[in-house]
């Protein structure tokens, strides 16, 4: 097995990608963002994933994303880029243009639209980490986006033959989580890395070994995160537990968008880009297109909700 895997670990936020009121990639409140996520102990930053709109962004858009975040992030933290199409042929493209800007692991879904079977899946990540080359491969299990539960077999196979660095768990399956950490002990696989994608349920993953977190509303409260992981490592549990409840109630933020107006994944969105909006790290809350954004009123629902959480 080659091991291409820098050992992800910690608290990896999956950004928001910041806009401008015109709908052009604003630099200046990104490079904010990036920061806001470091100083607060990040271990690194995923961009261009699902709370990053990166289906939603141009080819040019994308460019400017990736090159802000490579010159914040060269040599202080790990860059991961998303590179989610629907197809073998669509996700190169994506995994050539991220590799020109140095990333440290792009990471992708099984094939969607056309539902593939489980070889079709094999088949997919294998071609694009040839392609990859050096640059680590994750694999990124997200049923809510893509429609299909990647497998945990599949997964480990994949491990096992170099193909996969690790993996981003968003599938909300603690049997599938459990089943990933005990056959990456079993079959030895040390260099393959675990990361929870769940924002609730960080302390409890922690515990059953997973490597760290990559949690959307780490955009807006990362510090929260590392402080779990700190509290989990040093054996209290209580008090992980503690923080987690806190930072439950404060997801709350995506449900309060309207759902008769906008769509799930809008008010979601918009709860993380309206909450760092208000907390003064970017300049504008807009969403890619399509998308809506929240109203003041839901703004306003917002703000209730991160002063009780002690962010305002």
């Amino acid at each position: 097995m080659i091991d291409k895997s820098p050992g992800l670990h910690g608290v990896i936020p999956p950004l928001v990608s910041p806009l401008t009121a015109e709908g052009e990639v604003d630099a200046r409140s990104l490079a904010r963002l990036i920061q806001h996520a470091l100083g607060a102990g990040a271990d690194g930053v995923f961009i261009l994933g699902s709370s990053g709109e990166g289906t939603s962004l141009s080819d040019d858009q994308r460019a400017r994303m990736l090159d802000v975040a490579r010159s914040e992030t060269a040599g202080a933290a790990t860059l991961l880029a998303g590179t989610i199409e629907p197809s073998t042929n669509r996700v190169a493209d994506l995994v050539r243009q991220a590799i020109k800007f140095s990333v440290d692991g792009v990471v992708i879904t099984a094939p969607f639209y056309v539902p593939p079977h489980r070889s079709e899946i094999d088949r997919h990540y294998r071609r694009l980490a040839e392609l990859a080359d050096q640059t680590p491969v994750y694999g990124y299990d997200i049923p809510s986006r893509v429609r299909l539960k990647l497998d945990s077999e599949l997964i480990l196979e994949l491990a096992a033959d170099g193909v996969l660095a690790g993996v981003k768990d968003s599938s909300g399956a603690e049997l599938s989580l459990r089943t990933l950490v005990n056959g990456r002990r079993d079959r030895g696989l040390t260099g393959f890395s675990i990361m929870t994608g769940s924002e609730v349920t960080v302390d409890t993953a922690m515990q059953l070994g997973v490597d760290g977190t990559v949690p959307g509303l780490g955009n807006v409260d990362p510090a929260g995160y590392v402080r779990i992981l700190s509290l989990v490592a040093a054996g209290d549990l209580a008090g992980a537990r503690a923080e987690q409840d806190r930072l439950i109630r404060l997801f709350e933020i995506v449900t309060v968008g309207d759902r008769t107006r906008i769509g799930a994944a809008s008010a979601a969105l918009g709860a993380f880009k309206a909450a760092v909006w208000l907390l003064g790290v970017i300049d504008c809350p807009r969403l890619a297109e399509p998308a809506i954004g929240l109203n003041d009123a839901e703004i306003a629902a917002i703000r209730g909700r991160m002063e009780a959480a002690g962010l305002l």
